[in-house]
């Protein structure tokens, strides 16, 4: 069963959202302010999040990052553009203006929870790039390439989540999980090292750096 966080100190908002996802079969846990749902994330990553911005303790932007490698799915009373392009290009998945229709949002949440099942595959792939995530192998056109530990956690996360856009912080984060060994000193030598191995291997400088954020995956 997956399981969806909800973060909204709004109880209405956030009964109905848990009534109609169990309805759909999905596991519901709640938070109703930031630091509650980040001691939430410490006890267990959800499948998905759906995040409102305006919380006690923490707000949704402070949040965000810390839910790196997860779809977010901000529902949030904002509506200016430049709200919504900041949090997509910070690594929300999608954004959805309160008030909202009940039936697109559980649209949306299908929609993320298929592309992640396909993302969190045994083999991960973009364009030349082939990672075989059970092997910790990767080839570049048919061409195997040599990784350290800390180069194959940056570039599983990166094949992860193509076309997003990954901040430092949040990727210090989660390849923390597969190595302790990148610093936010070290975090851009590993990545120019990654990207020369690829480059070297016949394969396409696919890793961008994003000014002011961090790293993202081109997807073109």
């Amino acid at each position: 069963m997956k399981q969806i966080l909800v973060v909204d100190d709004d109880q209405h908002i956030g009964n109905l959202l848990e009534e109609a996802l169990a309805a759909e079969g999905y596991g519901v846990r709640r938070a109703y302010s930031g630091t509650e749902a980040a001691m939430s994330l410490e006890k267990e990553k959800p499948d998905l999040v759906l995040l409102d911005l305006m919380l006690p303790g923490l707000s949704g932007e402070d949040l965000l990052p810390k839910f790196a490698g997860i779809p977010v799915i901000v529902v949030s009373a904002k509506v200016g553009i430049d709200d919504k392009v900041k949090l997509l290009l910070g690594g929300a998945v999608d954004y959805v203006t309160k008030p909202f229709v009940l039936r697109e949002l559980l649209a949306r949440v299908a929609v993320q929870l298929r592309r992640a099942l396909v993302a969190d595959g045994a083999v991960l792939s973009a364009g030349a790039l082939r990672l075989d995530v059970d092997a910790h192998a990767l080839t570049v056109d048919g061409v195997p390439v040599r990784l350290t530990k800390t180069e194959y956690a940056i570039l599983k996360l990166l094949l992860q989540n193509p076309g997003r856009a990954i901040s430092k912080s949040a990727m210090l984060d989660r390849i923390s999980l597969d190595t302790p060994d990148c610093t936010d000193a070290s975090l851009k030598q590993h990545v120019s090292n990654l990207r020369r191995k690829l480059r070297e291997a016949g394969g396409q400088d696919c890793i961008e750096a994003v000014w002011g954020i961090g790293f993202r995956l081109s997807t073109e």
